[in-house]
């Protein structure tokens, strides 16, 4: 579908849209379970109260057989197509951060990690430090390295091991590779220009005297003696919500990432309390005034698949069933219910397999499903969608798409 089509037939109004997104929500049946998926397994009474009155469906978030990585994942629920809106990990990671990154800036994801006295990588996350220790050692590199030549080097601690890099000056280009071997037992690489031109060439020397001095500042600081740098990209250019869609949207996330795409795409950004349902449901309410779609992220169900725990999914799924009466007592006119891919327990990462879907409004003609999951998602009204499809349903449910035509 043409969003063009989709964003002139865009109303003003004063519906209010939700869409919850329990990451990586899609499973594959368990043997060992019943044969069946943590979303089948789980006791959700409040889900299956709303199944019976909703629309449901399957969403593909990228392309059939393609395996997203969470940012196009999320770009495709927004209504961004991720196959030609390409984005950074590091530009994500730093606006989730709340840096004010600049066009020209280079960002990346950077972490701590253990070397040994070659130089070569044994712990990748440094032992999963402590966040404060990781904000104090930010503040140590900050502190020493604060330029390089005519280059302004912006550090930002993030959660545990994890902080964000953004080289500010003139001349850079985001065409570097990663510093980062990706596995133990290998040195940290040279940072290399990806692409011609000189301003590739300067981000690669920047980021290569970066690791150097950082890992001379760290050589005490047993296990965190080091740093990795990955995912090196500019900020693009998007359109946002309000421009395209009329809509003043906010974005209520724990993990900096998930804020990162929501911020270019114009959403306001709010931090949760805590990581959980009920924590990201109280802001919701604090901003229900104020907003007329939120974007709600749970982050546990991609842990939980990634770890290959099928009881830990099943109880991050149950704990948003029992928080979901507060999100429903706001009364949003439309309500979404989906994941930004699949993380299968059994594969213990993403996956290509198409998500659940529920929506929920009082024009959504419901299906009657008893339950929401796989299987009843198969034979759902909505069908098969492209994730990027998916807004264009959304604004038609809340009545703020126009009539088509003659």
């Amino acid at each position: 579908m043409s969003m063009g089509v989709i964003e002139s037939l865009a109303l003003e109004a004063t519906s209010k849209i939700v869409l919850l997104v329990m990451d990586g929500l899609g499973d594959l049946p368990d043997p060992g379970h019943g044969a069946r998926t943590p979303l089948e397994a789980a006791h959700t009474p409040n889900l299956d109260t709303l199944a019976r009155a909703s629309a449901l469906g399957r969403l593909t978030p990228v392309a059939p057989g393609i395996t997203p990585g969470s940012g196009p994942g999320h770009l495709g629920l927004f209504g961004y197509d991720p196959l030609t809106h390409l984005v950074g990990r590091g530009v994500l990671e730093a606006l989730g951060a709340g840096i004010d990154l600049q066009h020209g800036d280079v960002a990346a994801r950077a972490n701590f990690c253990t070397v040994d006295a070659s130089g070569v990588v044994t712990d990748r996350r440094a032992g999963r430090i402590a966040t404060d220790v990781c904000a104090r050692l930010v503040d140590k590199l900050r502190k020493s390295i604060a330029r390089i030549d005519d280059i302004e080097i912006v550090l930002k601690a993030g959660k545990g091991h994890r902080f964000v890099a953004v080289l500010r000056g003139p001349g850079l280009g985001g065409a570097v590779s990663d510093a980062d071997p990706h596995k133990e037992g290998k040195p940290v690489p040279k940072a290399h220009p990806l692409e011609a031109g000189e301003r590739n060439e300067k981000s690669a020397r920047i980021v290569n005297t970066l690791v150097a001095r950082a890992t001379e500042l760290l050589k005490a600081d047993h296990p965190a003696n080091a740093i990795l740098a990955r995912g090196f990209s500019e900020r693009p250019k998007f359109a946002g919500y309000l421009e395209r869609f009329k809509l003043k949207a906010a974005a209520i996330a724990a993990y900096p990432m998930y804020r990162g795409v929501a911020s270019l795409a114009g959403m306001d950004l709010f931090v949760p309390d805590g990581e959980g349902a009920a924590e990201a449901f109280a802001v919701a309410a604090k901003q229900w005034a104020s907003h007329d779609y939120l974007f709600i992220h749970v982050k546990g169900t991609d842990m939980a698949g990634e770890d290959g725990s099928f009881d830990a999914k099943v109880a991050v799924i149950e704990a948003v069933d029992q928080a979901l009466p507060q999100l429903l007592a706001l009364s949003p006119d439309v309500l979404c219910i989906t994941g930004d891919h699949s993380t299968p327990v059994p594969m213990r990462g993403h996956s290509w397999h198409p998500v659940p879907v529920l929506v929920s409004s009082k024009v959504c003609f419901s299906d009657g499903h008893a339950r929401f999951h796989e299987t009843s998602c198969r034979t759902g009204s909505l069908g098969d969608l492209a994730s990027r499809d998916l807004i264009a349903v959304l604004l038609a449910n809340a009545g703020r798409l126009d009539k088509y035509g003659a």
